[in-house]
């Protein structure tokens, strides 16, 4: 029996099926905003205030390891339900909170561990969506472009396990846009229509890799080619392509480069 906490993205379907496909026994912990999962006989929806109520469940199903996947928004504090759990370990939340999305997810699997119940990567079940090292478009990048692939890759290096940062653009060696908490998306939307930049999406050197690993989807490529990025550069095995047959077809058409370094 698997536990699945599931939220927004469409990772997390992509999941869930998985799941089926194989015959895995599973329960959700549905965190999505508007309760996706309902229509699941095996959903649960339960504030992410009641620990001692997840707990239960989890142990109740006897299950020996839960996955997180899917965006798990910050909640609203204020609002929020406790039980007895959740008034000891909320305070530990709250403070993750304050450090972004990905912080509050790891504070609770840090709740998990003290409880016994080992998070398992949210790729396990399916490590077709990652793309390993290589070139995975025709087109592929310039000798500049590794210099600036090059200068992404060491900016990466040097960040904490807290920075939100998580892509990066860089055009002519020179880093010209830095994401923060709302996203690629909205990083990619201050861009000039013609920045011949790079996007670099990696995961950060300290960065717990059981969850929140770059995600990209037919989307981002997209978005690439409306502010005339050159290219996309990933890191091995440790990235999430949805649509994938969709990605690199897109990319071949438009000449967009797919790196994984």
């Amino acid at each position: 029996m698997i536990g699945l906490f599931l939220g927004d993205t469409d990772f997390s379907e992509q999941v869930l099926k998985k799941i089926k496909k194989l015959k895995k026994k599973y329960f959700i912990i549905d965190f999505s905003k508007n309760n996706k999962f309902k229509t699941d006989i095996n959903s649960h929806k339960i504030s992410i205030g009641k620990f001692g109520e997840i707990i239960r469940l989890i142990k109740k199903k006897k299950s020996k390891k839960v996955l997180f996947a899917g965006k798990i928004a910050k909640p609203n504090l204020s609002s929020l339900k406790l039980d007895l759990k959740g008034i000891y370990y909320m305070p530990s939340v709250i403070k993750a909170s304050k450090l972004g999305d990905a912080a509050i997810i790891k504070s609770i699997i840090k709740i998990l561990s003290n409880e016994g119940i080992k998070v398992i990567s949210s790729i396990f079940f399916n490590p077709e969506l990652t793309l390993k090292k290589g070139n995975f478009s025709k087109v592929k990048p310039s000798k500049e472009d590794v210099i600036s692939i090059k200068k992404g890759k060491a900016y990466f290096n040097k960040l904490n396990k807290f920075d939100h940062i998580q892509a990066l653009v860089v055009a002519d060696g020179k880093i010209i846009a830095r994401e923060d908490r709302d996203g690629t998306k909205k990083m990619l939307s201050k861009l000039k229509k013609n920045s011949n930049g790079i996007l670099i999406k990696l995961p950060k050197t300290k960065q717990d890799l059981r969850m929140d690993l770059p995600t990209i989807g037919l989307q981002t490529l997209k978005d690439i080619k409306k502010y005339s990025l050159r290219g996309i550069v990933l890191k091995s095995k440790k990235n999430i392509v949805l649509d994938k047959k969709k990605v690199i077809n897109f990319a071949n058409k438009n000449k967009i480069f797919i790196n994984i370094i």
